[in-house]
């Protein structure tokens, strides 16, 4: 399934533990365009029930200065269902799934989310999905993970789970065949490739981040999730097209449009080959550059 969807602009995630008060008040001034509220694997095991319960009163201040709110639900079923009954509402725009072993894993979720937006009065897909790969079982389905609900509007590899499960080291040189996977599943799908080539546990070393993040929309990923507010200016900047790009996007398609009476399907633009799908490329980008700019906007 590849159907045409609406995706977000979801340069940058930061995850927040929900039951920590002053992580919660402050979030809403750090900036990221999506503030995701955990409920997982920064929760112990004996706080879980309390922190579900907190989602309602953290969402609308997290979402402040205008962040989508998304929240990450706990993987074993049982935890999954009591998530799905305290969070789903008005305020919360998507629910990551960790663990996603299958499609049917997508499946069960939405059809839980179908009964539940009824009872509540909201719109039918209001919830959407943000299916997480953390297995290598996981990792051979990631295609049909991608394309199996409406729901899905993202893919991402969780580095630290899933090279565990390998038994490999989470690092780049290890993770640069997997996570390039999972941009080309996710653009298959038709839905946001979601990650950089590398882990959100090194945050100290900002220069080496803003480089890794930089190489990491190169590769076609479109933002990524982070545990430190630090890194959220880096996401913001390395995930959008720079003046630069935008200026030589724009120089390009009025080139090839002024040329395009004179039936040439290729042209050169400062001594390079301009062909269709060169186009196409900068005309993406120049989408990508509006997009933020409404979204910026929208924000204030």
């Amino acid at each position: 399934m590849n159907e045409k969807r609406s995706l977000p602009v979801w340069r940058s995630m930061m995850f927040v533990p929900v039951n920590v008060d002053k992580f919660v008040d402050s979030a809403h001034a750090r900036g990221a365009d999506v503030i995701i509220l955990d409920l997982e694997d920064s929760i112990l095991p004996k706080d879980k029930e309390r922190a579900r319960t907190l989602v309602s009163s953290a969402a609308p201040k997290v979402a402040r200065s205008g962040a989508d709110v998304v929240v990450r639900i706990n993987r074993p079923w049982r935890l999954c269902l009591r998530d799905l009954e305290a969070v789903v509402s008005r305020e919360i725009c998507a629910l990551m799934l960790p663990k996603t072993e299958s499609a049917d894993h997508v499946h069960m979720v939405a059809e839980v989310l179908d009964e539940l937006e009824a009872e509540r009065g909201l719109p039918q897909g209001h919830t959407r999905l943000v299916p997480m790969i953390e297995s290598a079982a996981a990792f051979f389905r990631a295609q049909e993970i991608a394309a199996s609900h409406a729901r899905v509007v993202a893919l991402t590899l969780g580095a630290e789970d899933f090279a565990l499960s390998v038994g490999m080291v989470p690092e780049a040189e290890g993770l640069f065949y997997p996570k390039q996977q999972i941009v080309i599943a996710a653009r298959a799908a038709g839905v946001l490739p979601l990650g950089f080539i590398g882990t959100v546990a090194d945050y100290k070393d900002l220069d080496a981040f803003r480089a890794t993040a930089r190489r990491s929309r190169r590769l076609g990923f479109m933002g990524a999730s982070v545990i430190h507010p630090s890194q959220i200016e880096i996401l913001n900047a390395e995930f959008r097209p720079s003046p630069e790009e935008v200026q030589q996007a724009r120089k390009v398609v009025a080139a090839f449009e002024a040329a395009a009476g004179g039936n040439q399907g290729a042209i050169e633009v400062d001594g390079k080959m301009v062909d269709i799908p060169v186009v196409e490329r900068v005309r993406a980008v120049l989408a990508r550059h509006e997009a933020i700019e409404q979204r910026t906007k929208a924000r204030g």
